[in-house]
């Protein structure tokens, strides 16, 4: 009788833990997960409708020969299947990006949800769509000389020297960050400067090697740990029975830093991010055919905005809001806020993908980094360095690797003030090539024009206002932000003006 008392008890017990479990999830559903699932939808009706919104105004054509097969190298211009194609680009572009950049601008709240959903929809799918397939029609042009076609030669040189200083500067970041955490975890059995070799070491093997060899045969099954690690984490954060906080438009931030622009250079991968124009044309001269690139290019895009929005409600509600996660991030960096939320939602599969998350991802991040380095290199000296191929790819990547090895060696948060400002020049620059594309094929300019003043706003405050350049006060920051928002805004009016005046002077005449 005692033992089928018990057993009963045992019964209720349970039963009121369902129920409980039932409870929280009808109410979570309802309310605290409304924000992020709303949001994850939004990303994947974003890929579903304004890609092909964004694809038939590009007006693809399967009959054009794609590069893979007009310029087969068997190093770089290699035939990938799209799948394939689609998780090397995904980590081309993501690594740990959207981990640590959506950490970090959690710290501005839900807000934060806002801009990468509608960042990565309409700025940074459409920037990396065009990068990638403008590549395509170029025979896999690198980002540098696409500006020097639709933007002239006088802005050429410079976008030569900043994406050079952008490749190195990520390479060099994304060697120091891993061998740092490395001498951490081993407890100084493997040094700093040891780590540092090794990850280099194998950065230049990754550089230099056909691109099937190497990254086409690890990057897919890294690429999936990626995204396992951030399905795992968005389970854990579904059981967790904590407090998910939804949508509001204010700062939350511990230190009451603006939004604007900050929170769009503090999330730049998994919203927009001119490092991705760099790496598109990698993967451009894979592409089989045109219509794989919507896939390929877009949709890696998307796959990395929902990453970020996981991992951005992830930090806000581990630490139980802003404050809780801004001490994290004092305490431990983005690496270390990683590690623990990792760990506790996860347990040992949470450790395992932590330390796949912050020491391989971010290799992943830096070897092809310096693999585009060199091929930018390459590009912009191919008419004064007349030499054989294989001599050729190994001073390019000598001439790439030698300063990235360097900067790695220096202070960490020095790598990363930089990074993030001359990241958003690239990618204003890259929405501006799109839209003097469109401009010039007389379709429809705006889905690249209004994003490229966007960030060009961006780019123009962040510049007056952030400790690393000017440093000036909010106030005249925001005036003076507006600046080269205005010169190039009279710039695109007068180009739309003039294009329209050559097809008025030149009608198309049919039969």
């Amino acid at each position: 009788m005692k033992m089928k008392s018990k057993l009963s008890e045992n019964i209720l017990i349970y039963v009121s833990k369902i129920d409980k479990m039932y409870t929280i999830f009808k109410c979570r559903e309802a309310f605290d997960m409304l924000t992020l699932t709303f949001s994850i939808l939004l990303l994947i009706l974003g890929y579903m409708v304004y890609g092909k919104i964004i694809e038939r105004i590009f007006v693809i054509d399967d009959s054009n020969e794609t590069p893979a097969y007009k310029s087969g190298d068997g190093v770089d211009y290699i035939p990938m299947h799209p799948i394939k194609g689609w998780l090397v680009q995904l980590l081309n572009i993501a690594g740990l990006g959207p981990v640590f950049g959506a950490v970090a601008g959690a710290l501005y709240g839900p807000v934060a949800l806002i801009w990468i959903v509608v960042g990565c929809i309409f700025a940074g799918a459409v920037h990396d769509y065009f990068s990638g397939m403008l590549s395509i029609r170029n025979n896999g042009s690198q980002f540098p000389a696409l500006v020097e076609k639709y933007l002239g030669k006088s802005v050429k040189l410079f976008i030569y020297v900043v994406s050079l200083a952008l490749m190195i500067l990520v390479t060099a970041a994304f060697t120091a960050g891993p061998a740092e955490l490395i001498s951490i975890k081993t407890g100084g059995a493997i040094p700093f400067f040891v780590a540092l070799v090794l990850i280099f070491a194998y950065f230049l093997l990754a550089a230099m090697l056909p691109i099937n060899k190497i990254i086409g045969k690890i990057y897919p099954v890294f690429g999936a740990i990626l995204i396992i690690m951030a399905v795992a984490v968005f389970g854990g954060l579904l059981l967790s029975g904590a407090q998910i906080p939804n949508l509001t438009l204010s700062t939350a931030h511990p230190e009451g830093l603006p939004v604007w622009p900050l929170l769009m250079v503090t999330i730049s991968c998994g919203a927009i991010s001119g490092f991705h124009s760099t790496q598109s044309p990698i993967i451009a001269r894979t592409v089989r055919k045109e219509s794989e690139g919507r896939k390929v290019f877009f949709g890696a895009m998307i796959a990395e905005g929902i990453i970020a929005l996981i991992w951005a409600t992830a930090g806000m509600t581990f630490f139980g809001g802003t404050n809780g996660l801004g001490a994290a991030l004092a305490n431990g960096g983005p690496a270390g806020v990683i590690d623990s939320i990792s760990i506790g939602y996860l347990g040992t599969a949470g450790a395992f993908l932590a330390f796949m998350g912050a020491i391989v991802l971010p290799i992943t991040t830096g070897d092809t980094a310096l693999r585009s380095s060199r091929m930018i290199l390459t590009e912009a000296t191919g008419k004064f360095v007349k030499v054989a191929n294989r001599p050729k790819l190994l001073i390019m990547t000598a001439c790439v690797a030698i300063p990235s090895f360097l900067l790695a060696t220096i202070d960490y948060s020095f790598l990363w003030r930089y990074l993030g400002f001359t990241n958003q020049m690239v990618s204003a620059t890259m929405l501006w090539v799109a839209a003097a594309y469109l401009i010039k094929e007389e379709k429809l300019h705006f889905v690249a024009g209004l994003p490229a003043i966007f960030m060009t706003g961006v780019v123009g405050t962040y510049f007056f206002y952030a400790p690393e350049t000017l440093n000036m006060s909010y106030e005249v920051s925001l005036v003076l932000g507006m600046i080269p928002v205005i010169a190039t805004t009279a710039l695109y009016a007068r180009a739309v003006y003039r294009q329209k005046a050559r097809s008025v002077a030149e009608p198309t005449h049919i039969g």
